[in-house]
C-alpha cells in the first residue's frame, strides 16, 4: 500500500466508529491486493503471449536435435543459393538486354561507351588464363 493510499483510507475511517473502521480497512486492503493480483495476472498474460510468438518451445525443440536443425540449416542455404543465383542471372539479363537496346539506338556518348565494353570483353575473351 502507497503512503498516498494509505492517507486516503486514514481521512475516510476518520468519521466512523472502531468496528466500521476495521471493516472498511480490511476491505480496502482486500481491494489493494486484488488490483494487484490482477495487474500481475496481466502481466503474466502478457509475457505468455510474447513467449508464444517468439516460439521459444519450438525452438528448444530444435536444439536438442541438432541433426533436425543441420537438416533444415542445409535446405535452406541451397534455396537461398538457388535463389541468389536465379536473381542474379534475371537482373544480369536484364542489363544486357537494355545495353543492347541503347547500342542498337546508336546514342553518340553512351554508344562509345558500350563499344568499350564490348571491347574490353571481347579482348577478354581471346585471352586464355590457362
Amino acid at each position: 500500500m502507497t503512503a498516498r493510499s494509505r492517507r486516503r483510507l486514514g481521512r475516510s475511517l476518520r468519521g466512523m466508529n472502531g468496528e466500521e473502521a476495521a471493516i472498511a480497512s480490511d476491505k480496502g486492503i482486500a481491494g489493494d491486493q486484488a488490483e494487484k493480483l490482477s495487474r500481475v495476472e496481466k502481466l503474466v498474460q502478457a509475457v505468455s503471449e510474447q513467449m508464444e510468438r517468439t516460439r521459444i518451445a519450438d525452438y528448444a525443440l530444435l536444439l536438442n536435435k541438432p541433426w533436425r536443425l543441420l537438416w533444415l540449416n542445409l535446405i535452406s542455404g541451397v534455396s537461398r543459393g538457388i535463389g541468389i543465383a536465379l536473381g542474379f542471372t534475371f537482373f544480369a539479363a536484364t542489363i544486357i538486354y537494355v545495353l543492347q537496346v541503347l547500342g542498337a539506338l546508336n546514342l553518340p556518348i553512351i554508344g562509345d561507351y558500350i563499344a568499350d565494353i564490348v571491347r574490353i570483353v571481347q579482348r577478354q575473351l581471346e585471352l586464355t588464363t590457362y
